[in-house]
């Protein structure tokens, strides 16, 4: 075996590797995830319009962030603290 045939057999084993990695299914991001933590809390919904919204709460000032995630694009939506929220 030359030096040729031998690299293009290991370049067709890393190929078809590499083929069988991508047909592999990921899970998908699962909405209505809640993480706390002493600072921050972090909830994930799906957004009325399509995409993920994610809510992030400082737990220390009260703030409230509206963050939605559609077609690449990340906008915040709002921010407010939970006292005003609470009083509509």
């Amino acid at each position: 075996m030359d030096k040729k045939t031998y690299t293009i057999g290991v370049l067709s084993i890393i190929a078809t590797i590499l083929v069988a990695a991508n047909l592999i299914p990921t899970p998908p991001a699962q909405a209505a995830t809640a993480i706390k933590d002493r600072n921050f809390t972090l909830a994930t919904t799906r957004g009325q319009r399509g995409g993920e919204t994610l809510y992030v709460v400082d737990n220390q000032t009260g703030q409230v962030a509206n963050i939605t995630i559609a077609a690449g694009q990340i906008k915040v939506i709002a921010t407010s603290s939970l006292n005003q929220l609470s009083n509509r």
